[in-house]
């Protein structure tokens, strides 16, 4: 008798569970679209897309906005608890905020998941500039090696997981300043890991500069990093090279002592 461990049960269910992540990221990065402008992209028939829409608004993951289907504000909900759950956001979110106002510009802090950066959270401060490309940014996962709090984490990562990152995600050049080289990024990790502090010299972007420092725990361990970026125009000899990046590594260590006080103030 064939029980739901045997036989082919178990493909068929983890094939529909990847076919129904599938169409939540496609809603992701469509914003939304109708059944069959996204059985086209995922080459889905009509009868399975159907299906999965119809299951995922009985739950409440997508509505229905006349003709297209759209990912629900259910989302933002299971967003939000991850959020809060994340140390570098309860005990380093006013520290980012007094160097955004400080600085003037955009400071962000990043974490490091299935090899790629993504953003907890974001502030600005009166000067900064760029307010779409940043708010696109914190809606994606993106390349370590291009950003100054990526290469400011993959520094700090052992050298085997930084080689299991580059072989599932590869160096992709962004801009002409790009660095696109495994042996001149493992050069550049060293200096890093010397001097406490990256920069992203027009790397992501060009006409943007950013700099930025690991956030570390008690055993030494990465548990991300923050950055402040802003144009050439005011990211210029001093200020890029000096004053920024004593800001940077001093609010990187205020947030490590935040996590590291909270943690030994836990009931054992």
């Amino acid at each position: 008798m064939s029980t739901p461990l045997d036989g082919d049960e178990p493909s068929r269910l983890l094939k529909t569970a990847a076919t129904t992540l599938d169409v939540l990221d496609a809603l992701k990065e469509t914003g939304g679209t109708t059944a069959a402008e996204l059985a086209e992209r995922l080459d889905l028939s009509e009868t399975t897309t159907y299906n999965q829409l119809t299951t995922l608004r009985e739950h409440e993951f997508v509505v229905k906005d006349g003709t297209e289907y759209r990912l629900s504000g259910k989302h933002l909900l299971f967003g939000e608890q991850v959020r809060q759950g994340n140390a570098l956001y309860q005990h380093g979110r006013e520290e980012l905020e007094e160097i955004a106002a400080q600085t003037g510009e955009y400071a962000q802090l990043v974490i490091e998941q299935f090899g790629r950066g993504i953003i907890v959270y974001e502030t600005r401060g009166d000067d900064a500039i760029g307010e779409a490309f940043q708010a696109r940014l914190q809606q994606e996962a993106f390349d370590l090696h291009y950003t100054a709090a990526g290469k400011a984490i993959l520094a700090h990562l052992p050298d085997a997981r930084v080689g299991e990152i580059i072989a599932d995600h590869g160096l992709t050049g962004r801009t002409a300043q790009t660095i696109t080289d495994r042996d001149r990024l493992r050069e550049e990790l060293a200096e890093i890991r010397e001097r406490g502090y990256a920069f992203n010299d027009e790397e992501q972007v060009e006409g943007l500069r950013v700099v930025g420092a690991p956030i570390r725990g008690p055993e030494g361990e990465v548990l991300g990093a923050l950055s402040v970026s802003g144009p050439t125009s005011r990211m210029q000899d001093e200020r890029y090279h000096e004053e920024l990046p004593r800001l940077v590594t001093k609010t990187a260590n205020l947030i490590e002592v935040n996590i590291n006080m909270a943690r030994r103030s836990e009931p054992a």
